[in-house]
């Protein structure tokens, strides 16, 4: 009675049986009803082609209708159902396993894979398969009672078996199949038996079947508006899925009516415009102009392609006569490298809202099949959903499943038998529904917004459809798929199948029909001419985030001024306080934290500050002024370096945890620090997202290793630093990568920060006007800074200004190592206090400075190196001999300090070094722009590793070797001569 079932699609049980069980292990008690897909029939019947299983469940899989035909007790009359409330289904189903190989339905190879949906014959139902269970025409008009686990009954507490096989079948075989058996929990289970079980659920009045149908129209008249008018244009049409319109408004009105005030969504390109125009409700004319070839470039940025844009509105809806917030976030083609944004943006507006339970705001994600089971950042995203600092209560994932990705057949695409199985790891419900019913489909949109309302849970509604042209309208798919489009293009549309269903059921007539098409249809045409007026394209009308009051009116900043970022000494000194004591009663921190603290109270007293002090200044001083932060990434509450400590742990009690900077002061902006999972991309996202939902935020993700900071790469290349470009759309979020050739290998040394100065938008060969706001005027032209400081309190100030400027622009942060205890990295509260400010660069201030006529060389550097080119040159006694100027920012590049140093030291040579390799580093980047600067009548030299293929050497005396011979070069004044320029 606790065996479990297995759905099969259309393939002969017999052969089934044999692929799968081979004869010595064919008495598991397994129970299989092969007829699931017959419903699903809508086309011709002689076509019967062996195809991929579109619906295989496995054994921890749904309950069917002759499942429990075969678990019935004779003696007792009583079914026994199998039950959700198993610490774990497969627990106790019966196999060998041996014998078993895995849970896969075999994939009979099939001559084409064609969409399952429309073309399997119609097969044996219910009591025919009665034999197999050893069952008779007696057996089917006995009367058994129910259990409690099942509610088939309705108000009927027994039934004859040939009564229970037809509810069940009408539960479960009819265009609706239902994954939940793998959720271990039994409340939840038995909820959502109780939504496909019970007798006459999904019952639609004549009012709610004929706004389904209306917005059908608007769906399908769309994409044929379009096709019509601009027929040679890719648009990524939805034609095959229209369905998926009114499954979207059916879950937003659902969820408005729950009490969500605002929806987030994500999705890739298809059908992206039809959203944009039909549901998020955009300007059909601001559409249609960007079909026009004339339209003029847009008044900021680059701009991006029309079907990845995003979109901001805040309109009525009419079901709930509710005001609701949807937002589209505009998204590049890298496929679901949206939804972590997605998914950090809703924290983000939870957050603001103190919405702890995702009662107000709530997130949409949109996929296509294949992208779903294919890109790792699905996985990653779904991991984020129930942790305590990522998760946003419950998302609603829709699949629009037409079975094929770009020219590639699932079979080949994917191991798993379904794309949406990626979703059973966090026990997300998983409702397949036929694309072809509409009805079914918004049933289950109706369930999946009460399940995310009800549970907070994640839950995947998978559309199963097709896709009625190529990928993209150009796009011939009968190349790879001939089969598949020759059955397509006999295939009836959705909207003419279900017009055609509720004229018969007399809800519409024909003249309503055709009356409702001709309305929409004139709203297309009228929108079309008012779309010839466009003359330019005005990104900001497609912004996803606005900031309201941070900018201007007509979006700029309010001033291009930047105030000082110093702070009192009375400030300054609470914080220190704070920092250096555990703020509440009765904990106990470890032994080795005591002396943590303790040097930092001494530091206090000495009015000094190291790497970490610093950043715990300008933390606190910002939450002061009403400035919530965020720190996130892997290890960051302790640090990887152990210098942090932004959470204490009580040493004897377990969960016990303090955060000192949450006890700054009384009404201080909240700090928030989190450790987060294993992830670079997904986080990074999330962070991303974050950002993006206010401008009073300091938002920051620390790579436990610059190093790593690639495996996020999608993000920065796509979104951090072109951003603004395609999408006018600001942000001001924080790269912490620690970064530094310490002979710790090639896997723990370079944040690259070739990549970032390479992606600056900065022109090397033209010096700007030096003009009196040259230094904000450069960052707000600039796609983000770069810094690599060689202070802590130049490392206090650019936190600092990051929030003070007028505008946001991602920072680029390359954080030190040994830095952070090195004993000559430490400032004077002297350069934090009021007045002073960052630094962009740190001009040489010793013996050098005071007779710089007689300097032989200058060197430039940035970061860490500085102390060791100062220690070597002490070492050397050439203090008065050679100069060491610092870019403590380097892009914007900094011409006005370099032009000041290069003037300064006329005689000498300019001579720029790293510990980095030749082609890596900073050399390519520094180097014309030195140039430029001084005109080109001064060669730049360089002083550094060689060229090299890895970011570092794994051998420690081959690191010490590149160390000596770096500063050799650098030292050496002869190194140089009768060189050419």
């Amino acid at each position: 009675s606790n065996c479990l079932p297995v759905v099969c699609t259309n393939v002969s049980f017999e052969n089934f049986y044999a692929a799968t069980f081979p004869r010595s292990n064919r008495n598991c008690q397994l129970v299989i009803h092969p007829h699931f897909i017959a419903p699903f029939l809508t086309a011709s019947h002689q076509i019967h082609v062996f195809a991929t299983p579109p619906l295989t469940f496995v054994p921890s899989g749904i309950a069917c209708a002759c499942d429990y035909a075969a678990l019935f007790n004779h003696s007792s009359r009583r079914l026994a159902f199998p039950t959700s409330a198993l610490p774990h289904p497969l627990l106790h189903f019966r196999f060998d396993p041996g014998g078993l190989p895995g849970f896969l339905c075999p994939y009979l190879p099939p001559p084409v894979f064609l969409p399952w949906l429309f073309l399997f014959p119609p097969s044996p139902r219910g009591h025919d398969c009665a034999a197999f269970y050893g069952l008779d025409e007696s057996d089917l008009d006995k009367v058994f009672h129910l259990p409690t686990t099942t509610f088939i009954g309705g108000n009927e507490t027994a039934l004859p078996l040939r009564e229970i096989i037809r509810r069940m079948e009408m539960s479960y075989c009819q265009h609706i199949g239902v994954e939940f058996m793998f959720i271990n929990d039994l409340e939840q289970c038995q909820w959502i038996r109780q939504k496909f079980e019970t007798p006459s659920a999904m019952q639609f009045t004549g009012e709610e079947k004929r706004t389904l149908l209306a917005r059908l129209v608007r769906s399908t008249r769309f994409e044929e508006f379009l096709q019509r008018k601009w027929s040679s244009e890719k648009r990524f049409g939805l034609e095959g899925c229209e369905v998926l319109i009114p499954a979207l408004k059916t879950i937003i009105d659902r969820s408005s009516e729950n009490g969500v005030d605002n929806v987030i969504m994500g999705m890739p390109h298809r059908g992206r415009l039809n959203v944009l125009a039909n549901v998020i409700r955009k300007e059909l004319e601001q559409i249609f102009c960007q079909f026009d070839s004339k339209l003029e470039a847009s008044d900021e940025g680059t701009g991006d392609v029309k079907y990845h844009l995003g979109m901001y509105h805040r309109r009525i809806n009419r079901v709930s006569d509710r005001d609701i917030t949807l937002s589209l976030v505009a998204n590049p083609s890298h496929l679901e490298a949206v939804d972590p944004v997605v998914q950090g943006k809703t924290k983000a507006e939870q957050f603001y809202l103190s919405d702890t339970e995702g009662k107000k705001v709530m997130s949409i994600l949109l996929h296509g099949d294949a992208a779903f089971a294919g890109q790792g950042i699905v996985y990653e995203t779904f991991h984020l959903s129930d942790l305590p600092s990522y998760t946003t209560h419950g998302t609603i994932h829709v699949v629009v499943n037409n079975q094929i990705g770009f020219t590639t057949d699932p079979r080949v695409a994917r191991s798993s038998p379904y794309p949406t199985d990626v979703a059973r790891v966090v026990n997300a419900p998983i409702f397949h529904v036929n694309g072809d019913d509409p009805e079914a489909v918004m049933y289950v949109c109706n369930v999946a917004a009460e399940w995310r309302n009800t549970f907070h849970k994640d839950v995947v509604v998978d559309l199963v459809c097709y896709r009625r042209n190529g990928h993209n309208e150009m796009d011939e798919p009968m190349f790879t798929q001939p089969l598949m489009y020759k059955q397509i293009k006999k295939q009836k549309a959705v909207l003419k199948k279900y017009a055609e269903k509720l004229m018969a059921e007399g809800v519409v007539t024909q003249q309503e029909f055709e009356a409702e098409m001709a309305k929409y249809d004139k709203i297309c045409e009228e929108a079309y001419a008012r779309s010839k007026d466009e003359k330019i394209m005005h990104i900001k009308h497609w912004l996803d985030s606005p900031w309201p009051g941070f900018f201007t009116l007509d979006g700029q900043p309010k001033s291009m001024t930047c105030p000082s970022t110093g702070l009192s000494e009375e400030t300054l000194a609470h914080i220190g306080g704070v920092a250096s004591s555990v703020p509440v009663e009765d904990f106990t921190i470890h032994g080795g934290l005591t002396r943590i603290l303790k040097g930092r109270g001494e530091m206090v007293k000495n009015r000094t500050v190291d790497w970490a002090l610093a950043e715990y200044m300008a933390f606190g001083s910002l939450l002061n002024e009403g400035i919530h932060i965020r720190l996130s990434g892997q290890d960051v509450e302790r640090g990887t370096f152990s210098h942090r400590h932004h959470v204490l742990h009580d040493q004897n009690t377990d969960k016990k945890t303090c955060t000192p900077m949450n006890h700054l002061w009384p009404n201080q902006a909240p700090y928030t620090v989190c450790n987060s999972s294993l992830s670079e991309y997904g986080v990074l996202g999330f962070e991303l997202g974050f950002a993006m939902a206010s401008p009073n935020a300091l938002v920051l993700w620390e790579a436990q290793f610059g190093d790593f900071h690639n495996t996020a790469q999608c993000i920065i290349d796509q979104f951090i630093s072109p951003g603004q470009a395609k999408w006018v759309r600001q942000n001001g979020i924080v790269l912490l990568l620690p970064h530094g050739m310490e002979g710790m290998g090639p896997e723990h040394s370079s944040a690259r920060p070739e990549r970032f100065l390479q992606m600056c938008n900065d022109d090397p060969d033209i010096v700007p006007k030096l003009t009196e706001d040259f230094a904000v005027q450069q960052l707000y032209d600039a796609n983000w800074i770069v810094v690599n400081c060689s202070t802590p309190a130049n490392f206090f100030h650019v936190l600092r200004r990051q929030i003070l400027l007028p505008f946001r622009k991602p920072l680029i942060v390359f954080t030190p190592k040994s830095l952070l205890r090195h004993p000559e990295a430490k400032s004077s509260f002297d350069v934090m206090l009021p007045g002073t400010e960052f630094l962009r660069g740190i001009p040489e201030n010793g013996p050098a400075a005071e007779k710089p006529e007689q300097v032989k060389r200058v060197l430039f550097c940035t970061g860490k190196v500085y102390y060791e080119l100062v220690k070597e040159r002490k070492t050397r006694g050439l203090e008065a001999e050679v100069a060491i100027t610092r870019l403590e920012q380097l892009s914007p590049f900094p011409f006005d300090v370099v032009d000041e140093e290069a003037r300064k030291y006329p005689n000498a040579e300019l001579l720029w070094c790293q510990e980095e390799h030749k082609n890596q580093g900073y050399y390519e980047y520094v180097k014309p722009r030195i140039r430029a600067i001084t005109r080109r009548e001064r060669p730049v030299w360089y002083s550094g590793r060689e060229p090299a293929s890895a970011p570092a050497t794994g051998n420690k005396n081959t690191h010490l070797q590149e160390l000596k011979r770096f500063l050799e070069t650098s030292f050496n004044l002869d190194a140089f001569k009768n060189l050419g320029v």
